[in-house]
């Protein structure tokens, strides 16, 4: 993501922000969302403006308390803008924020920031990649040491997949933490992800601090398989935003330049093999093949399970009858893209994790 644009703004000046509250609206080259206060503070000036597109960086407003003057605040920006540099496309920053590690046969792109002693790992779900954390890397970076990686056959990682079952992906989370010096760490998975997180779990859970599972795989026999199937074959712009709509709760969200992403990956090399591979490693005929539910029992660790309501992938019906031990979370009103719908409420729940 090199840019922004700003749609609407959600608060006024004066307002006390507390960490997490909602500022304004904003479209990014990936989706749109609402971004969240970073910082707790009194804004006393709104800087960006509505419909203005802004680089990363750029400065949105300024927080600061009421004893600070309007000259001061008029000197702060001033200074701030002429000296703010965006970034330079051509220098590719953001790719630069990844590195890359090899796992086994694997070679994965990750990012890590913060650099707290806990440690939390972002996995994120069919076809997705680190992106499906762009509003949840940073805030949790505050707390923990956060990593977001691109799984086998996805993002920028090796496109070869040798095994695409739940055991073989969990395996590769696991090594993956060797590869970086991970010992032990707080899993957050999305979708398929989710179900990969439960089944590192499961296999070692001396190695894992706790879980948390949106919208998660393998907790019943029920999926679109509709949506998995139209995904590996789509390959025209139609296509794919009708299945990405499907996502989410407003499709308003799906935006010309996320369709764009998405079929340019698909058109990489090797990815519809990738994707087939992985597909039939957790689902055949219509139906999930790994119920994960027995094993929520046998762990005695945190668990908390965040699902939108109106998720048309993966029902949030399967979050019933699971053990109490399970914290249950039924974000009304969002699909299966909760924690880019909802980024905030997400946040809020993730935040206690570890």
């Amino acid at each position: 993501m090199l840019e922004g644009k700003v749609m609407e703004w959600l608060v006024e000046e004066g307002v006390d922000l507390k960490l997490g509250d909602e500022i304004m609206d904003i479209e990014t080259e990936k989706i749109a969302n609402t971004f969240e206060a970073l910082d707790p503070g009194l804004l006393r000036r709104k800087v960006a403006q509505p419909d203005e597109i802004l680089a990363i960086g750029a400065l949105l407003g300024v927080l600061a308390p009421s004893d600070v003057s309007e000259g001061d605040i008029d000197a702060f920006i001033a200074e701030f803008q002429e000296n703010y540099v965006p970034p330079d496309p051509e220098n590719n920053e953001v790719s630069n924020a990844f590195d890359v590690v090899e796992v086994g046969s694997y070679r994965l792109r990750y990012s890590k920031m913060g650099d707290a002693k806990d440690v939390v790992i972002l996995i994120h779900g069919f076809g997705g990649s680190a992106d499906r954390w762009l509003f949840t890397q940073e805030p949790l970076s505050a707390h923990a040491s956060v990593y977001a990686l691109d799984l086998p056959g996805h993002g920028e990682s090796s496109k070869i997949i040798k095994d695409g079952s739940l055991p073989g992906m969990a395996s590769v989370v696991l090594d993956f933490m060797d590869a970086v010096g991970i010992e032990r760490a707080s899993l957050v998975g999305h979708s398929l992800g989710g179900a990969i997180a439960l089944q590192a779990a499961l296999d070692k859970p001396q190695r894992i601090q706790s879980l948390a599972l949106i919208a998660p795989a393998g907790l019943g026999s029920e999926i679109n398989d509709g949506y998995i199937n139209g995904f590996i074959a789509a390959d025209s712009r139609k296509e794919m935003k009708s299945l990405l709509q499907q996502l989410v709760a407003d499709e308003s969200l799906i935006n010309r330049a996320l369709v764009n992403d998405m079929l340019q990956f698909k058109r990489i090399d090797n990815v519809p093999e990738a994707l087939r591979t992985i597909a039939a490693g957790f689902m055949h005929n219509s139906e999930q093949t790994t119920d994960l539910r027995r094993g929520l029992e046998d762990l005695s660790l945190p668990i908390k399970l965040i699902w939108g309501s109106e998720d048309k992938i993966i029902p949030a019906h399967h979050a019933q009858g699971l053990p109490d031990t399970v914290q249950i979370n039924i974000l009304p009103g969002f699909g299966h893209l909760v924690q880019l719908e909802a980024a905030a409420d997400v946040n809020a729940l993730l935040i206690g994790t570890p």
